[in-house]
Formats: structure tokens, sequence, C-alpha cells
């Protein structure tokens, strides 16, 4: 009998995944598949909602909005910050590593360096795109 994709399963994939304009963000095809459990939030919400029922070896083209993946982009997570809070050779698109005033890790993107500041991306690399995913069921156990 082949297993089908439902909560509380193990399930194995093999994906691509596009931005709308077919540009290429990750793909691990002829590669180990990714594994994750199903119905644990261990994924963004609009692909796992796509994955469940289907069966091993079974493929599908799925196309996921903003609100589905990584949201919408926040403009209260960009920041202005003095430019001695961040290395030195910090340059435009670069991706910091830091922690929150809660503690919690971020990893803020280099907008703009300016004279005395920097302004710095605190949203997902993600945010605010819509995401086409090209997903094969691999394995269910």
């Amino acid at each position: 009998m082949t297993e089908t994709v439902s909560n509380g399963k193990v399930i194995s994939l093999e994906y691509t995944v596009k931005f709308d304009d077919n540009q290429v963000v990750e793909t691990n095809v002829g590669k180990a598949p990714f594994t994750y459990t199903q119905g644990a939030n261990q994924i963004i919400r609009g692909l796992e909602n796509a994955v469940e029922g289907m069966t091993v070896g079974e493929a599908k083209h799925v196309v996921v909005p903003p609100e589905d993946a990584y949201g919408s982009k926040d403009l209260s997570k960009v920041r202005e910050v003095p430019k001695t809070n961040v290395p030195e050779q910090v340059k435009v698109g670069m991706q910091l590593q830091g922690k929150d005033a809660s503690g919690k890790a971020v990893q803020p993107i280099v907008k703009e360096v300016k004279d005395d500041t920097v302004v710095l991306d605190l949203n997902h690399p993600l945010a605010g795109k819509t995401l086409v995913f090209d997903i094969k069921v691999v394995d269910v156990h």
C-alpha cells in the first residue's frame, strides 16, 4: 500500500523553489531529500498544506503567496542603527549575525550604509515573495 502524507508522518521531499520570475532560490534535486514531520509546523504553511494527501512518487507544482510563506515585508523591522554597532567592513547586501533585545538570534540584511548609521532589514529574506515550488514526495514513514 502506498503511504499518504498526513499529520505525524515523516516526509522526504525533493524540491525546487523559485521566485515567480523563475529565478531558482534553492533546490535539492540530485541531493539528499529534505525530511520533516507533517503537521509539526517545520515548513511554511503553504507548502505543508500542498503536500497533505500526496503519495510517494507524486509530484506537484505549487504557488505559495507571501501570507502562506514568510509573510509580507514589515516596515517596522527595518531599523537604522549606529555604525559602531556593526562590523567595520559592512557592505550593502551583507547578512549579519546578532541578537535582538530579547536575546533571540537575528540575521539582518544591510540595506544602506550612511556616514554614521547603517539601515538593517530584520525581515526574513523571503518575506513579501511569492514562492513557486516543484515538489516530489520521495518517502513517507
